[in-house]
């Protein structure tokens, strides 16, 4: 039925609401019943005989989840929790979650290059049959838990996806990262992109964006430079699919810190529209116009900025920049502790902002 579709899309963890209420109740069945169907009937004609294995092949996208498969993950999911449920009962079960195979098979005969680069930059390399078999036999003669997840990791790739931010919890005990410097760190929220292109006119900014648009979508397809992405060709001609799509959404919002939809490049179909949108969203046409109406404005911003917040205490200007920003602002600061703590971790642009939001009042 639909709400079991959704209880254990939900249990899966893979897909929101929003989403949800998108996705066609036939194509979930189309995928969840073999698996689920197949497994719960196996389990109930064998319940009451002497086994002495009941082994589930699901997959690691259920473990790790996978953008784009949400109905796939939840499907093994529920193999996962019913080999437990067995364990439980005292009956024997095991779900093996597996990664990608060399081999040819029918679940993988219509990966292509992108996709194989895809799975590869996501840490997972392909297991041979003999590495596969050799972990089958050991997984069932072992006696541990009812979950075991046969994958072969790549280290590197997991340390790289750690270093950007991008490695999923799950995974965080398995590598060493290195600290994330507070400059990383701003740059990776989106506060440094839009700090760079403050200091650029329209020409440069769109030529920035451009380039940071073509370098992910060159690292999606996985080509070696943003030189192999033409700037007007369509990401469907380039080669993009539903998986695809959603990785350089994701690569995107992580670069620049915007809330992307998930349908961002059929909305925006090629890297110049593209870049051109997320502009727009980080320096809106009206902000743009007006600092570049008011030089001397700009030119403000541009040296208060070089001064360390520390310095406007020392010197007792933090007070009288509070009453420029207007006697509600100043209000709200003597009144309010937490005002007052929001206001101590604001930066130097933040301040000004706030402070020349009040100018006429």
């Amino acid at each position: 039925s639909g709400h079991r579709l959704t209880a254990v899309i939900h249990a899966a963890g893979v897909v929101d609401d929003g989403v949800l209420e998108a996705l066609d109740a036939s194509r979930l069945d189309t995928v969840l019943r073999p698996k689920m169907d197949a497994a719960w009937n196996l389990h109930e004609l064998t319940r009451d005989m002497d086994l002495t294995a009941f082994v589930l092949f699901s997959s690691a996208a259920g473990v790790l989840g996978n953008a784009g498969q949400a109905n796939y993950a939840a499907a093994n999911v529920f193999l996962d929790a019913l080999a437990q449920t067995r364990r439980t009962e005292g009956l024997p079960g095991l779900s093996l979650a597996w990664g990608l195979w060399a081999g040819a098979s029918a679940m993988t005969a219509g990966l292509g290059e992108t996709d194989r680069h895809r799975i590869a930059r996501l840490g997972a390399e392909a297991l041979s049959e003999t590495d596969g078999l050799a972990l089958l036999d050991k997984a069932v003669a072992g006696d541990g838990d009812g979950l075991l997840v046969p994958v072969q990791l790549n280290l590197p790739a997991l340390r790289a996806l750690a270093d950007s931010g991008r490695l999923p919890a799950l995974l965080s005990g398995l590598v060493r990262t290195r600290p994330r410097r507070a400059a990383e760190t701003k740059a990776g929220s989106g506060v440094g992109l839009r700090e760079r292109l403050a200091g650029m006119n329209e020409a440069e900014a769109e030529r920035h964006l451009a380039h940071l648009v073509r370098s992910e979508v060159a690292a999606v397809l996985g080509h070696a430079s943003p030189d192999a992405v033409g700037p007007k060709r369509s990401f469907t001609e380039l080669g993009f699919d539903s998986l695809t799509a959603v990785e350089l959404r994701n690569r995107l919002a992580a670069a620049t810190g915007l809330r992307l939809p998930a349908t961002l490049i059929f909305d925006y179909p090629n890297s110049t529209v593209l870049a051109e949108r997320i502009r727009l969203e980080i320096v809106p046409e009206g902000a743009a116009a007006a600092e570049q109406d008011d030089p001397e404005e700009k030119a403000f911003r541009e040296a208060v900025s070089a001064i360390p917040m520390s310095r406007f205490r020392e010197a007792g200007l933090l007070d009288l920049v509070l009453r420029l920003a207007g006697p509600k602002r100043q209000q709200e600061t003597a009144t309010g502790g937490e005002e007052t703590e929001s206001i101590d971790e604001m930066d130097v642009d933040n301040l000004i902002r706030m402070a020349l939001d009040g100018k006429d009042s």
